[in-house]
């Protein structure tokens, strides 16, 4: 939408709406989200940048702002970061998690800076603007903010929106209200979607067409996570011949399965490892305690501990790159739970086997696309896992082979990767 039909009024009234509510329940908002992230570690300093407040100075130049919610966001534009800074230009990359935060600090190449997202209350996002300025923005996925897009046209601001995803239930919204759909899609200068029937569906929204293309999914050009190579080395040798397995991402309720599942491994091969890492650290009490219960012996990554048990608990962030090079075959969790499923491009770049369960609405076009290669196998439910995962684990070189696959259909999404770099670089200087 453009800044003229802004002031035509043409925003229309329950985004008006929205905006005033945001801006009068800004300030209780902002409470709620920067206690959760003080919980989590964030100092004060830091937390004021969700209220707009920037913490760093803004480079001289263009500046590429880039945004994405949470960590499988942000993991899949770091390719692009690197690309665009590789091109001499300067990069923002915020999103609005702890995890994400620390990740980015972590992984940003040179020339790319680091800030906790404003929250979308319109007095936030002004001041988050008056210090950026930035050249154009790129949001990710379905990060759809309204107050944020109405104070980037009003700007003047070019905004694009890259491996769009729009779940079937967010669709069937927008469809029982297409003005909201074109006051808030309608004013990108491109959509890239990550399928052709997400462009076609977006199409059938009343979006300009010609603003509409198909570019896969980002997140499966994305590098394989970090792993240090001497840990690695190490960790190898401390696990020896012993066969490993790792559940990463898991959620409540699948480490129960995860365990029984390992329960059943041991009685086939009594010296195996599970390299259990939680989705969220701060669980890792928790899921220490439900794998004592089960009479399983468990070591502790956090506690500076070797996987020397049945149960090594993988509870630190930033290295799931050790997880899944150490382990042939990998479970993603967030799939036997109806959570949606997690970005499978990690483990496939690490070329390492991967099973999932059937709840897969965040990751549908990824896992068919690896399924279809050979390279993931979804399973029904929770009793399917023990045997296919055995069926890997006695046939090391089926899980090479299968891991192999990954690794290679990751490596095709370079072309995608480098058809968003040239349409942010057409942007941005």
């Amino acid at each position: 939408m453009s800044r003229a039909n802004d002031r035509a009024g043409d925003w229309p009234l329950a985004l008006r709406a929205y905006g005033l509510a945001a801006r009068v329940l800004g300030p209780l908002v902002a409470l709620r989200i920067t206690r959760r992230l003080a919980r989590q570690g964030v100092t004060p300093v830091r937390l004021a940048e969700r209220r707009g407040r920037a913490t760093l100075p803004r480079p001289p130049g263009p500046l590429v702002w880039l945004h994405g919610a949470s960590v499988g966001e942000v993991l899949s534009i770091l390719p692009l970061v690197t690309g665009l800074t590789r091109a001499g230009q300067t990069c923002l990359v915020t999103a609005g998690t702890a995890t994400a935060a620390q990740i980015l600090t972590a992984r940003l190449p040179p020339g790319a800076l680091h800030q906790f997202a404003p929250l979308d209350a319109p007095h936030y996002v002004a001041r988050f603007l008056d210090h950026w300025h930035p050249t154009v923005a790129v949001l990710v996925e379905s990060e759809i903010w309204p107050n944020t897009l109405r104070a980037l046209d009003r700007r003047g601001v070019p905004r694009l929106l890259l491996n769009a995803r729009l779940s079937a239930r967010s669709l069937a919204r927008w469809g029982a209200r297409p003005a909201l759909a074109r006051a808030l899609l309608g004013g990108f200068a491109a959509i890239v979607a990550q399928s052709d029937a997400g462009a076609q569906a977006l199409a059938g929204l009343g979006i300009d067409r010609a603003r509409l293309s198909t570019g896969g999914n980002l997140k499966a050009a994305a590098q394989a996570p970090p792993a240090d190579a001497g840990e690695l080395a190490r960790l190898k040798q401390v696990l020896g011949a012993r066969p490993c397995w790792a559940a990463v991402s898991t959620h409540p309720g699948e480490e129960e399965a995860v365990l029984a599942v390992h329960a059943q491994v041991l009685r086939h091969m009594p010296g195996a490892c599970l390299i259990l890492c939680p989705r969220h650290p701060d669980r890792a009490g928790a899921v220490a305690a439900l794998v004592q219960t089960r009479d399983l012996t468990l070591t502790r990554r956090s506690a500076g501990q070797d996987p020397s048990a049945q149960v090594w608990l993988a509870d630190t962030l930033g290295e799931t790159g050790l997880w899944f090079r150490l382990s042939p075959v990998v479970f993603l969790g967030g799939s036997l739970t109806p959570q949606g499923g997690h970005n499978p491009w990690e483990p496939a770049a690490c070329g390492t086997a991967i099973l999932t369960g059937p709840h897969l609405d965040n990751v549908g076009p990824d896992m068919a696309a690896l399924t279809g290669a050979g390279a993931a196998q979804v399973l029904p439910d929770a009793a399917a896992l023990a045997p296919a995962l055995l069926t890997l684990l006695q046939a090391p070189e089926r899980a090479a082979a299968i891991g192999a696959a990954g690794r290679a259909l990751q490596g095709q999404a370079q072309a995608n990767l480098n058809q968003a770099l040239a349409l942010v670089l057409s942007f941005s200087r």
